[in-house]
């Protein structure tokens, strides 16, 4: 390989780095040369000697023994009147190999890179052994500011002298992970303003050949999130907020013809921070975790991300059995929370709509909360309450601020860097440290709103006010998380707090009638947990009417529609997923509760295999059986698997599964239902036959050891 450049007259340093590849010459080779305007002095890297020559345009005048490695890094100064020629071994101590004294106005016209004979042509020189091919790392040009500019800019940044930035990387035992962020630590005796910033950029190769235009490319096989998200419950929302893949301009031997293959990997916030930082004080970037994938399987990608979140944010792991009771009245409160320390539940949640208001932080609401609190907290529940935050207009002196042409993410918004924003903060935190109670479910959480108003007291304009007000909500979710208050928000708020997102569904599909939707929370369940482990999705059961669909719809009166209510608890406690069962009650008969507690006690029983991950066997789709396999190979129970039946009529069939991550080979010991144990082999591929007998629109499972 071989590159010439030309270089501005005030460089003063040039930096080369080389790896030597296959090139074994023992002649001329590898080099680092110079054409100045009286001479051409090159250093040369002979492999196969082990040693770096400097050639000062007329003789060898100085060497370096360096011995058989890979790879060298070559330096020229300008000092003094005098060429300095030095090479190094890692790039940090240096060896001068020879120098060479300057005429007057001897300048730098062009510098050459790679394979060169002694002409400084790029050949090999007389090598006695075969051609091979080197490699050029990098080159680095470093001088002072442009003459015209040079005072002007001295002036300008001779504060940056007590300036400091620091580039933090975290490594994961275990994990192909690591994390990035940055702070920069202002020592000087002035504020300065940290107007944006790039807190990554990481160069990669396309991972697909694309001559031609494409409209949606294929991403480079790196999972990345960062904990500066918003507006959403997917995991892709990063692309919006924080970071996005970039094409590269020097990346200039890619195949896309046009050179827009998105390969460059570029960690900024949309816009801003613009954030002040004082004398002494510092400002810290957001993290990146950037995940590099061994496969391109869906499955093995997918339990990798589960695996990064669950490591970077524990608390998604807490996966409480809750209920949503429809009113907020003390006797209703009471009932529900009765009725859940009876079959086991753990958390009552008092509903939208149900007349819960956080807002509230009146004498006489946080006295009754905590009356409340105290009475869930005596039969062993945790209460809490919800609130919606975005999606609703305030006025027009606290509401985001757009230009014309410009929406709310949510439709309408309040800015909560507004004096409402900041009281509506205020109240949250008097009624949760009052009150005792629990749990926050957040709706409408904030979605990541500019705001161009001039005139809220929590941001300046619109370059602050995003970073200004991401930072309001998140202080406030930490403090939840510090306290032990449980969060239920249905934005990816997981970096910050946040335990538990919406698996996934679409919330008119509760409108459907009922046999519907058993297949349809089956197949959210299959389709959300490839990103998300069980317990960090909810679903929802309107166990009375929600959003329409009439009786045909709804499950009360739940002794009325038994079977259905108890194919949901299957559907919904097999897959080791909470549901939000909103409800006045959670049974109305002996046989409803029986029912109820059944499948609570299942839950229980199994609980630490059945919140580890899923693996997808196959998808619902009401034609024949659906299943789905949990693994836990570091627990007793290294699997559950779980088989349903949507037909009318009862099935037997042989079901290959594969138990790879279960982490068993050999033979694993089986037991249905928690009675029948049987032993059952695997083959090289771990995989198992289940021979399955299931009754018409039921289930089985088997517990694996």
């Amino acid at each position: 390989m071989f590159a010439e450049r030309t270089v501005p007259q005030e460089v003063k340093v040039l930096v080369a780095k080389m790896n030597k590849g296959t090139d074994q010459s023992n002649d001329w080779g590898l080099g680092f040369g110079l054409s100045l305007t009286n001479s051409n002095p090159r250093l040369y890297w002979r492999a196969s000697e082990g040693k770096v020559v400097f050639f000062d345009g007329k003789r060898d005048n100085g060497t370096f023994e360096v011995g058989k490695v890979d790879q060298l890094w070559f330096r020229y100064e300008i000092a003094d009147k005098e060429l300095l020629a030095q090479a190094s071994l890692d790039g940090q101590q240096w060896r001068t190999v020879g120098h060479l004294p300057l005429k007057s106005g001897d300048k730098i016209q062009l510098v050459r890179v790679g394979k060169m004979d002694p002409n400084g042509g790029n050949k090999d020189g007389k090598a006695s052994t075969k051609e091979g091919r080197s490699k050029i790392e990098g080159f680095w040009a470093y001088g002072d500011f442009p003459s015209q500019f040079a005072g002007d800019l001295s002036s300008k940044l001779a504060y940056m002298k007590n300036i400091t930035v620091q580039v933090h990387y975290d490594l994961y035992d275990d994990m192909p992970i690591f994390s990035k962020w940055i702070t920069v630590q202002n020592q000087s005796d002035r504020e300065i303003v940290v107007n944006s910033f790039k807190s990554e950029q990481l160069a990669v190769f396309e991972p697909e050949s694309s001559v031609d235009h494409r409209s949606r490319w294929l991403y480079p096989n790196i999972t990345v999130e960062t904990d500066y998200t918003f507006g959403g419950m997917s995991d892709e929302i990063v692309y919006s907020s924080s970071l996005e893949w970039k094409k590269d301009p020097l990346y200039t031997t890619q195949v896309h013809y046009d050179r827009e293959t998105p390969c460059l990997l570029e960690v900024a916030p949309k816009m801003g921070p613009e954030q002040q930082v004082d004398a002494g004080g510092e400002f810290a970037s957001y993290r990146v975790w950037e995940l590099l994938n061994d496969s391109w399987e869906r499955e093995r990608k997918s339990l990798g991300y589960r695996k990064m979140l669950r490591s970077m944010a524990p608390w998604a792991t807490e996966n409480p059995i809750l209920m949503h009771v429809r009113s907020s009245d003390n006797e209703s409160v009471k009932k529900a929370i009765d009725q859940a320390s009876e079959v086991g539940f753990e958390m009552v949640i008092m509903t939208f709509w149900s007349g819960f208001n956080a807002e509230d932080d009146s004498p006489e609401n946080l006295k009754r909360m905590k009356e409340l609190a105290d009475y869930a907290h005596s039969k062993g529940i945790e209460l809490g309450g919800y609130s919606l935050l975005a999606s609703r207009h305030i006025d027009a002196k606290n509401d985001v601020v757009l230009p014309e042409g410009m929406h709310p993410r949510f439709g309408s918004s309040p800015c909560i860097e507004s004096e409402w924003g900041q009281a509506y903060f205020k109240k949250l935190y008097n009624v949760y440290e009052s009150s005792g109670l629990g749990v926050f479910e957040h709706d409408g959480s904030y979605p990541g709103d500019w705001c161009y108003s001039t005139d809220h007291p929590g941001h300046h304009n619109e370059k602050d006010s995003q970073w200004n007000q991401f930072k309001r909500i998140t202080d406030f979710y930490k403090w939840c998380r510090e306290k032990g208050i449980y969060l239920n928000i249905p934005d990816m708020y997981f970096l910050n707090g946040g335990n538990k997102v919406g698996m996934g569904y679409r919330e008119a599909n509760w409108s459907l009638p009922r046999a519907q939707q058993e297949i349809v929370e089956r197949q959210n369940i299959f389709d959300g947990t490839w990103a998300k482990a069980p317990s960090m999705g909810w679903m929802f059961v309107p166990l009375v009417e929600y959003q329409g669909g009439g009786k045909e719809a709804t499950i009360e009166p739940l002794k009325d529609h038994l079977p259905h209510y108890e194919q949901r608890l299957a559907n919904l406690f097999g897959a080791g997923v909470q549901a939000c069962y909103r409800g006045p009650q959670l049974y109305d008969s002996p046989e409803t509760k029986n029912v109820v507690a059944k499948w609570v006690n299942f839950y229980k029983k199994h609980r630490e295999v059945l919140d580890s991950d899923i693996i997808h066997v196959r998808r619902p789709d009401g034609m024949d059986y659906d299943a789905i396999l949990h693994v836990n190979p570091a627990g007793k129970e290294k699997g559950l698997l779980m088989i349903y039946n949507p037909l009318d009529e009862a099935i037997k069939r042989k079901i290959k599964v594969n138990l790879y991550y279960t982490g068993l080979t050999g033979n694993a010991q089986v037991v249905e239902q928690d009675q029948n144990s049987s032993i059952i082999p695997l083959n090289a591929a771990s995989e198992a036959i289940f021979e399955v007998n299931i009754p018409a629109k039921s289930q089985t499972w088997f517990v694996i050891k």
